[in-house]
């Protein structure tokens, strides 16, 4: 039988659902996930094992237009995935239909692909129309002539990664596009996160989850220790904020907010690492951290960027 591998980059705009896609192939949350935009920031790696091939699934940011070095970078990441998948799997979201962002996606997936085609390299494009839990069927049909339109993908499936509808058959497409290889991973392996970089991220999805307006987009979060002790794994992070008010916000009113994210975030954090945390939470005013190429790579970023297409840094200082 022939064995199938290779990397599947899945893009779109910013909350369409590419994280939760990837989570559900893998069964175990590998990328965080809020209903707030551009919740992703990192290229995120997934690796699903099947008898009868490899998936190597790159989960990307949203593409948009950024305002800051961090959204630059967002963005630069996100193009990198398109150029390294052998199958590309746009997402949209299904209750509505093709925005301007939506057509960017399509264009810039219509470059890589004409990009692969001149070096004579084979690359597919599927679309993954989303959400379609939410949407009576008879009003998904103007939106799938509008894609076919595109003559852009070899297959449009409507799917619903809440509810898993349809995710087996697009499974089925992505491998099915696929070019030959071998077992790159071995099958226990899902992803290529360090853990540090997980836990950071889980702190990060309950700050999401439990604070509104500006402050989501303003937040990064830095492990700063992980210590082995007696039947507890002791976890020290410090959540950066850009303003006091968010600092405030954060905290909340006699360090409500505060004791909510955590306890929530060590629920998480437990459920990844199988054992007891302490998990010890600070937060630091760090003004116009999204603009810092320093407290960025910090955080972690800047690791994916194609040699030769790092954005230009403003060095704003270092916050102390």
């Amino acid at each position: 039988m022939t064995y199938r591998s290779g990397f599947v980059g899945i893009v779109g705009r910013p909350n369409v659902g590419k994280s939760t896609i990837l989570n559900y192939y893998l069964g175990e949350k590998i990328a965080i996930v809020s209903s707030k935009p551009q919740t992703t920031r990192q290229r995120i790696l997934g690796v699903l094992t099947r008898p009868e091939a490899q998936v190597l699934f790159l989960d990307s940011p949203g593409l948009h237009k950024p305002e800051h070095v961090l959204g630059r970078y967002m963005v630069e990441v996100a193009k990198s995935v398109l150029e390294e998948a052998d199958v590309i799997v746009a997402v949209i979201d299904g209750r509505v239909s093709l925005r301007p962002e939506d057509e960017r996606v399509f264009d810039q997936t219509r470059q890589a692909l004409e990009q692969r085609a001149s070096s004579r390299q084979h690359r597919s494009a599927l679309l993954a129309i989303n959400k379609v839990d939410a949407v009576k069927k008879p009003k998904l049909l103007p939106l799938l002539k509008a894609c076919a339109q595109q003559r852009l993908f070899d297959d449009c499936i409507p799917i619903s990664a809440l509810t898993g509808e349809q995710m087996p058959v697009l499974l089925d497409a992505i491998i099915a596009h696929l070019p030959e290889g071998p077992r790159w991973y071995d099958p226990e392996h899902h992803t290529d996160q360090p853990a540090s970089f997980r836990i950071s991220e889980l702190i990060r999805e309950q700050v999401l989850i439990a604070t509104h307006q500006e402050v989501p987009h303003a937040v990064g979060v830095i492990v700063d220790q992980i210590e082995e002790r007696p039947r507890v794994l002791a976890i020290h992070a410090t959540i950066l904020v850009e303003r006091d008010g968010q600092k405030a916000i954060v905290i909340g009113r006699e360090g409500a907010m505060m004791k909510q994210i955590g306890s929530a975030a060590r629920q998480q954090i437990e459920r990844l690492l199988g054992k007891k945390v302490h998990l010890g939470l600070w937060v630091k005013v760090a003004e116009n951290w999204r603009d810092n190429e320093r407290v960025l790579r910090q955080l972690g970023l800047f690791r994916y960027v194609s040699e030769g297409k790092d954005v230009t840094i403003q060095d704003h200082g270092n916050p102390e």
